[in-house]
C-alpha cells in the first residue's frame, strides 16, 4: 500500500514539472504539435527502455504480464481521451492562463478522476475522501473565476476538460493496470502523439527548431512517460480514486516551478486556492480503510510475490525466484487488514 502512494507522489512530481516546461515551449511550437512531440517523446523513450529491458532480461521471472487482446479496447480509449484529447485542450488553455494558475486547476484531474471511479466504475469512498474533494473543487472555482469581468475564462475550461479526458483515461487505464506498465505507457506514447502530429500536419503546421523538438521530447518523456509508468504501478496498488487523489499534489509542484521560473506574481485568489486544495489533500493523505472483506476467486497474470493473496502452486518447474510473473488462479478467501481497492481488492461494500 505505501508503494503504491510513492508511486503516484513521484508520477505527480514529475507531470507537475512538466507544466511550466510545456508552457515556456508554448510561444515556439502550436499547442496541437507540442501535444503530440510531448507525446511520442514519451513512447519513443520508453520503446528504448523496453526493448533494452528485454536484451538484459536474465530469465522468464523477470517479465510483466504484457497487454491482451481482451485489454486492447480499454487501453483505446484511454489513448483517445488522454492520450489525444486531454493534451490539446491543455496545450489550448495554457495558451490563456497562468502557469502558476494552471498547474492547481490540473488538481481537478483527481476529482473528475475520483468522481468517474466513484459513481461510474463504483469504486468505494468515504465522508473523508469526499470532503476533499469538495475543497479541491472549490479551490478550482475559485482560480476558474478570478476575474469575472474579462467574460467566460476559455483558458481554465480548456484545461477542466483536459481533466475530465485525463480522468475518463485514468479509470480505463485501471482495467489493464495489471498488465506491464511500460507497455502500457509506451504504447500510449507512440499512438497519441503520432495522431497529434498528424492533426498538426493536416492543420499546416512545421516543424519547430530540433533543439526545440529535442526539448519537448525530454519534457514528455519525464513528464507524460515516466509519470505516467509510475501512475499505472499506483493504479495497481490503490486503484483509481485514491491515486488520483494523491495524484493531487502534481499541480504544487508545477505551480512552484511556475513561480520561479516564469517570475509569475500571482493573485491573492491563487493562495487561497492552494490552501483549500491543501486541506483537500491532507483529507486524502490521512484516509485508512480497514474491514473485513472476501476475495472472490480470480483468474489474472502479473507480476507477484507470495504473500497473504498469492498462496497457490504451480503448473511449471519454478526455481523459486520472487517476485515472478504467470497466470495464477486466487482461491475464495476472507480476511480483514488496512487496504485500497487495488487490483485484488473490488469488492462491493455494505451501505
Amino acid at each position: 500500500m505505501r508503494q503504491g502512494i510513492v508511486y503516484a507522489l513521484l508520477a505527480a512530481a514529475l507531470f507537475g514539472a512538466s507544466t511550466p516546461f510545456a508552457k515556456s515551449l508554448l510561444g515556439q511550437v502550436p499547442p496541437v504539435a507540442l501535444a503530440g512531440m510531448l507525446y511520442l517523446g514519451s513512447g519513443l523513450g520508453l520503446l528504448v527502455f523496453y526493448l533494452l529491458r528485454a536484451l538484459l532480461r536474465r530469465s522468464d521471472s523477470d517479465t510483466s504480464a504484457g497487454l491482451t487482446r481482451a485489454d486492447l479496447p480499454w487501453l483505446g480509449g484511454a489513448i483517445a481521451a488522454g492520450g489525444v484529447a486531454g493534451p490539446v485542450l491543455l496545450m489550448l488553455g495554457l495558451q490563456a492562463t497562468p502557469a502558476s494558475s494552471a498547474s492547481l486547476l490540473l488538481n481537478l484531474e483527481g476529482v473528475l478522476t475520483s468522481l468517474l471511479a466513484w459513481f461510474v466504475f463504483k469504486e468505494n469512498f468515504d465522508r473523508r475522501i469526499f470532503i476533499g474533494m469538495l475543497l479541491i473543487v472549490a479551490a478550482g472555482v475559485l482560480l476558474s473565476w478570478q476575474r469575472p469581468a474579462a467574460g467566460v475564462p476559455w483558458g481554465a475550461l480548456a484545461i477542466v476538460g483536459a481533466c475530465l479526458c485525463w480522468g475518463i483515461d485514468n479509470n480505463l487505464t485501471r482495467k489493464v493496470s495489471a498488465s506491464d506498465a511500460v507497455q502500457i505507457a509506451g504504447v500510449k506514447g507512440l499512438v497519441a502523439g503520432s495522431v497529434n502530429l498528424a492533426i498538426g500536419a493536416a492543420l499546416g503546421m512545421h516543424l519547430p527548431a530540433w533543439q526545440t523538438v529535442w526539448q519537448a521530447g525530454v519534457v514528455g518523456l519525464c513528464g507524460y512517460g515516466l509519470s505516467l509508468v509510475l501512475f499505472v504501478l499506483a493504479l495497481r496498488h490503490l486503484g483509481s480514486a485514491r491515486t488520483g487523489a494523491y495524484f493531487s499534489a502534481a499541480p504544487f509542484v508545477g505551480a512552484a516551478l511556475a513561480l520561479t521560473m516564469l517570475g509569475e506574481r500571482p493573485e491573492w485568489s491563487f493562495w487561497g486556492a492552494a490552501a483549500l486544495m491543501g486541506a483537500g489533500i491532507w483529507l486524502h493523505l490521512s484516509e485508512r480503510h480497514e474491514h473485513e472483506h472476501e476475495h472472490a476467486a480470480l483468474d489474472h497474470a502479473h507480476r507477484h510475490s507470495h504473500d497473504e493473496h498469492h498462496q497457490h502452486g504451480h503448473d511449471f518447474d519454478w526455481d523459486g525466484a520472487q517476485p515472478h510473473t504467470h497466470a495464477h488462479q486466487h482461491q475464495p478467501l476472507r480476511h480483514a487488514h488496512p487496504h485500497y481497492p487495488d487490483i485484488h481488492h473490488r469488492h462491493a461494500h455494505k451501505k
